[in-house]
């Protein structure tokens, strides 16, 4: 049904194009999108039922959202992610599979964590062709070729521990530096209270949202959207997100920063 909704699509721009009145094809070339988002929706949920995931991670779908997730990063075909500290890589493995043959996905490990990460991202590189893991430090990563995507799951407030090391500021600076003209920063974090900015990120592993936008934006961002896919209002904020009785359905939020051009 896919392939004859995309032949069709095909068939009308070929028809627009040889209409002689100023108005003819804009209702073809709206199908021609409406085509295209629905090739683009099958490829993101083959990505989920993808048999190469591990049933752990497909387990966690519930929660996790991934569908929503990729609709709001808008991965596509072609495409060249990075994932910022993946550990296991629940999400390189559907950008992987989006991205495709043509697309590129690096499993940026820190060298911080090198130690015990880099065999998730090996372990990812071997499963996936269009997977490369590098290492370096977060306020100076760098990468072969510009990128469309930065996506930085659950780990943006852990880079404020003073043990990591890392300076935000240029790390967000780096990220900025990497991303092509109009490419995207995807940060989704385990929200805090309003006004605790960043001081229970090692108590609570929790960061303000407000506090977070106010760091990305200095980098010369632009605030470009919010999804409430793992929002959780019945968190009330105050117990560290590891503790059983919120673990895993914290409040969180997604933000995504658009680099300008």
């Amino acid at each position: 049904m896919l392939k004859s909704l995309l032949a069709a699509a095909v068939i009308a721009v070929s028809l627009g194009g040889c209409a002689s009145e100023p108005w003819a094809g804009r209702g073809d070339r709206q199908a021609t999108r409406t085509y295209q988002a629905l090739a683009l929706a099958e490829l993101q949920r083959a990505a989920i039922v993808d048999p190469l995931r591990p049933a752990d991670e497909v387990a966690r779908d519930p929660l996790r959202h991934p569908d929503r997730m990729l609709a709001f990063a808008m991965v596509a075909p072609g495409q060249k992610i990075a994932d910022i500290r993946p550990e296991e890589g629940y999400f390189t493995r559907l950008f992987a599979r989006v991205a495709g043959d043509t697309g590129r996905v690096y499993a940026f490990v820190p060298n911080r964590t090198a130690a015990r990460e880099n065999a998730f991202g090996d372990a990812l590189a071997a499963a996936y062709p269009n997977v490369t893991r590098l290492n370096g430090d977060l306020d100076s990563m760098s990468f072969p070729e510009p990128l469309d995507m930065i996506f930085m799951a659950q780990e943006y407030h852990d880079f404020h521990i003073p043990a990591f090391g890392v300076d935000v500021a240029e790390m967000n600076r780096a990220v900025f530096a990497a991303l092509k003209p109009g490419g995207y920063y995807i940060v989704i974090d385990h929200s805090g209270r309003a006004g605790t900015t960043n001081t229970e990120v090692q108590s609570l592993h929790r960061i303000e949202g407000a506090f977070l936008r106010r760091e990305v934006e200095a980098a010369g961002f632009v605030f470009d959207g919010e999804s409430t896919a793992v929002a959780n209002p019945e968190d009330d904020r105050t117990i560290n997100v590891f503790d059983a009785a919120i673990r895993g359905r914290t409040d969180q939020f997604v933000y995504r920063f658009r680099k300008p051009g």
